[in-house]
């Protein structure tokens, strides 16, 4: 055995396809912060290459030390994450209408990006253990996911709200929950969103809940009548959810639908994203040299709307690399899950699998018009500190599930 693989062997099963694709996404990430920062001269690409190395490092350290032993703490972290979201209400330093950072010397801290991980840790713990009827078991996973939920919300932090509902609905499938099921718990929201838009849609969606609820819960009479009535409530309901929302998070919906309602306002981004991706063309405008991009056109070009500035300085062919990279990883995620050792590594992997999918869907759609502008981050690509790390985070337990697989694929 030579020196260099006996160095190597603590990580000798981690899966280097997937740790590549990450590495390749952040070096593009990094190149696109770049670009952004030239006219306004910031160094933000410095930050996030420094909490890039960070991150494989945490990476490389997770990664090497068996992942089981989580189960002893989940709820010491699910308790210490949900600790840090209370004193966000208190200490946290406030943009945009909303609370959601706490300044350690100088580090702003987002515990909500962390307690997505602290999440997906305990969901795994507890569908694992959870040898109780099924509608028990989702009652457990809506209980993990409550708190949280409740406290991001308030924060208002709706985008991160909606990942911790993507996370639990995608670990409760993979714990053999019915997709019937899943559909079901799904089913208030696209009520109340549907009561807004058509009636007649609001209705046909109610009256086929009914028949789903019938033909797969356990009492049919009562399974049915119940998803009628809860559809019919929270149809009604989502006029007073609509009521909570802040004023830029009402305009951001009304929006999507019709950027061109005010072009100059709350349009603006979806607009001048659209312009920049599609001046793009196939090649792109060349790195560093995309109008919009150097003109800062785009606002949070580097944030939220980094998809923009693939699109615009490399093309369509920059935007399908990434897609691409992001579908390898997904590819990787559920690889790894199948081939986990027992439940608990196999959930945590689809707990990062479904965090991720959300994240990237919505991030992108809402650059080309497809989806509401939600303020939700392109993982591994946007700039954020917090963001960055924990999903490095997410990224090291998962290479330790890999690495302590049962078995090795290719």
């Amino acid at each position: 055995m030579t020196y260099r693989s006996a160095w190597w062997r603590p990580w000798h099963d981690i899966d280097l396809t997937l740790l590549g694709a990450v590495l390749t996404l952040t070096v593009l990430g990094v190149t696109a912060i770049r670009s952004t920062g030239l006219a306004q001269n910031t160094w933000d690409w410095w930050q996030q290459s420094l909490i890039a190395l960070l991150g494989v490092g945490v990476v490389l350290f997770l990664a090497r030390w068996p992942y089981e032993w989580l189960r002893r703490w989940h709820w010491g972290i699910y308790g210490l994450a949900n600790a840090l979201l209370v004193a966000v209400m208190f200490v946290g330093t406030s943009a945009l209408g909303a609370e959601r950072w706490i300044s350690i010397g100088g580090f702003h801290l987002q515990p909500s990006e962390f307690a997505k991980v602290a999440v997906i840790l305990t969901l795994a713990a507890v569908l694992e253990q959870s040898r109780a009827p099924v509608l028990w078991t989702i009652g457990q996973g809506a209980a993990v996911v409550a708190l949280p939920w409740v406290l991001v919300f308030a924060q208002p932090n709706l985008g991160t709200a909606l990942i911790f509902v993507a996370i639990t609905l995608g670990m409760l499938y993979w714990a053999n929950i019915p997709l019937a099921w899943i559909v079901l718990l799904l089913s208030p929201l696209v009520s109340a969103i549907l009561l807004s838009l058509s009636l007649p849609m609001w209705g046909v969606w109610v009256v086929v809940m009914a028949l789903v609820g019938w033909f797969s819960l356990p009492w049919p009479r009562i399974g049915g009548l119940t998803a009628l009535v809860v559809n019919l409530i929270s149809g009604q309901l989502g006029q007073v959810f609509w009521g909570l929302l802040k004023d830029y998070q009402r305009e951001r919906l009304i929006l999507f639908l019709d950027p061109n309602q005010d072009p100059l306002g709350g349009g603006y981004h979806l607009i001048q994203s659209r312009i920049a991706i599609g001046s793009g063309g196939l090649w792109g405008q060349g790195l560093f040299q995309g109008s919009q991009t150097q003109l800062s056109f785009i606002p949070e070009q580097n944030t939220d709307f980094i998809f923009s500035v693939i699109g615009e300085e490399l093309g369509f062919i920059g935007a399908i690399v990434v897609v691409f990279l992001f579908w390898l990883i997904c590819l990787r995620l559920v690889l790894i899950a199948r081939s986990s050792r027992d439940g608990f590594g196999s959930l945590i992997a689809i707990g990062v699998l479904s965090m991720l999918i959300f994240q990237v869907v919505i991030n992108i759609g809402m650059t080309v018009g497809l989806a509401p502008i939600t303020g939700i981050p392109l993982p591994f690509l946007s700039y954020g500190r917090s963001a960055m790390l924990a999903n490095f985070i997410a990224l090291g337990l998962v290479e330790s599930v890999a690495n302590h697989r049962r078995k090795s694929f290719y």
